[in-house]
């Protein structure tokens, strides 16, 4: 059982805090550099920040063969959901991609959890699961109303594959921490995940002409809202399950809103800020019933 549970909650809600700047951090750049090397480039910078990060940790390694069939599943895991995720953002837009990406991520990694572990979650962790899912399609598609919603079947079912990527890479990493310290298994995942996003993104785009505001924001994010962010979630998957960690990321679109309206000006409609407690609520929900189920098996 899990030691430390308040522990694994404030890291993932620390990466969460992180990886809602990505948008805004986006946003600042250029807007001449396709969203598919964004991501790309996002994950080779985070590689090379782990590279550096594996020479620095002196964690120790344990012995035997590394888990080569969950590490290359991993970096794939990882690829698939950057480039599935901005390809079908592109088709349905950026307010139903995200919801159905994020909203879907909590669910496949819950059932999977429990086709794994053969132990399924208790029903109020699913409640709370699904009040902070709704939360955040809420805030999402109330982000989007404006401008339409584009329900492209392609771009759905890539952001439905967006999702079970990001609930499968969790559930691996979390049974790769076994067998290796985190900045390892961050450091095989993307830089697996890199090899393969960045020929396809030439293919996709062609080779981008980057300017400064891109340099700094590609930096800004590889280095922080994956580099910093993935090392912080690996380390939290320790201390809780996968599928409360995914449920727990749902705080990104959170900080998402509040920078889109402090920083970038966007307005704050009441649909917003109702979907933003849904998703604190749900959240707070899926915290109390980790912690009450660490209590429990301390006892």
């Amino acid at each position: 059982m899990y030691k430390h549970p308040p522990l694994g909650v404030a890291l993932v809600l620390l990466a969460a805090l992180l990886w809602g700047t990505t948008g805004t951090a986006q946003a600042l750049a250029s807007g001449a550099l396709p969203a598919v090397w964004f991501g790309a480039l996002r994950l080779l910078v985070a590689a090379l920040f782990f590279v550096v990060w594996a020479r620095l940790d002196r964690t120790p390694v344990p012995a035997g063969r590394l888990p080569l069939l969950p590490v290359l599943a991993a970096g794939l895991c990882m690829a698939v959901y950057n480039l599935a995720f901005f390809a079908g953002v592109r088709l349905t837009g950026v307010a139903l991609g995200t919801a159905v990406a994020l909203g879907s991520g909590p669910v496949w990694a819950g059932g999977l959890q429990a086709l794994w572990t053969r132990r399924w979650p208790a029903p109020i962790w699913w409640l709370g699961t699904a009040v902070a899912v709704a939360g955040g399609v809420l805030m999402s598609l109330h982000a989007g109303a404006a401008g339409g919603l584009r329900a492209d079947p392609l771009g759905l079912g890539l952001c439905l594959l967006s999702g079970l990527s990001w609930g499968v890479y969790s559930l691996l990493n979390a049974e790769l921490l076994r067998h290796m310290p985190a900045g390892r298994v961050t450091l095989w995942a993307f830089g697996l995940a890199a090899v393969l996003a960045l020929p396809l993104a030439a293919w996709d785009s062609g080779w981008p002409v980057l300017q400064l505001s891109d340099v700094m924001a590609v930096l800004y994010v590889g280095l922080l809202t994956a580099g910093v962010a993935y090392l912080l979630f690996s380390h939290a998957l320790r201390h809780i399950s996968a599928a409360t960690g995914v449920t727990l990321a749902l705080a990104e679109p959170v900080v998402a809103f509040g920078l889109a309206v402090l920083v970038l000006g966007e307005p704050a409609g009441g649909g917003a800020v109702s979907g933003l407690l849904l998703v604190l609520a749900g959240v707070a929900v899926v915290v109390r019933v980790e912690l009450r189920q660490a209590r429990r098996s301390s006892a």
